[in-house]
């Protein structure tokens, strides 16, 4: 995409998002159920979701990394996309005093709650970063574990998300993330949709180019953990789905074809000791 395209998307993003953590406003991501509900359907266990401030569960995602990512104590993580804060502060108990959680999202107001969130629950080993995940505002290999949560999807340029983990990351550090993917195609109208590019749908690229983008950023033992293909049913309540459809007259049986064509994958990877 072009820059001033890729700026218009920005600019989508920020304020939708914006609007979210500010407004309580449906992000159009995910079916209108409670946070808690859809936190739960994600893979999120109630110990979890008791263990955070709820002000920080958004209800955003597409899956729990952090199921996955076997954290340590004295660990430093780097969450790509933070919101207000609730993979971070899911982690923070797990890498206790001597560790350090990362938190990086674009949004101002969402680094505003999530600061709020820190700081009136009394996280001291968690820090919030305004920033880019594709410029990373984090010194180069001082980074046990990069997670990330249904956002890479929404970067312009994924590759270079995937070259800026790899770079913060030690050796022997590990990538573990839940994203978005396309394992069909969709119509030109709604990749050529703004709007469907912030509702995490037309800025989902197929499966095999995605993991393409983390082995041509160093990484390796790159694996798939899990995938869930969405059920038709359900992506065709999708809110963002079911406007974009209407607003470009897509047709019932194209708009179940690309129901069936999302699906939401966990992947992990790993960088070399020698790199």
């Amino acid at each position: 995409m072009k820059t001033k395209e890729n700026n218009g998307i920005l600019d989508a993003i920020k304020t939708m998002y914006a609007s979210v953590v500010t407004h309580n406003s449906p992000c159009g991501c995910t079916p209108p159920v409670s946070n808690r509900e859809m936190s739960g359907l994600y893979g999120y266990s109630e110990r979890e979701l008791d263990s955070i401030p709820q002000e920080a569960n958004l209800g955003l995602g597409c899956g729990n990394p952090l199921a996955y990512a076997g954290i340590k104590p004295g660990d430093t993580v780097l969450d790509l996309g933070s919101g207000a804060g609730m993979d971070a502060f899911i982690a923070s108990p797990l890498v206790g005093e001597t560790g350090l959680v990362i938190g990086v999202d674009m949004t101002p107001e969402m680094i505003e709650r999530a600061r709020l969130n820190a700081t009136r629950n009394g996280y001291g080993n968690v820090d919030f970063r305004l920033g880019r995940i594709e410029e990373l505002p984090v010194d180069d290999a001082s980074v046990d574990l990069v997670t990330s949560n249904c956002v890479i999807n929404l970067s312009t340029d994924k590759p270079q998300v995937f070259r800026e983990a790899f770079r913060v990351l030690k050796p022997g550090g590990r990538l573990m993330v839940s994203d978005i993917v396309l394992l069909g195609e969709i119509p030109e109208e709604v990749l050529a949709s703004i709007d469907a590019y912030v509702r995490c749908l037309s800025g989902a690229i197929q499966k095999v180019e995605y993991l393409a983008a983390i082995q041509e950023a160093g990484f390796e033992e790159i694996t798939v953990l899990g995938e869930t293909i969405f059920p038709v049913e359900m992506a065709l309540n999708h809110p963002g789905l079911k406007e974009a459809a209407e607003q470009m007259n897509i047709p019932m049986d194209e708009l179940e074809k690309m129901a069936g064509s999302l699906a939401s994958i966990k992947v992990s990877a790993k960088k070399m000791e020698n790199r």
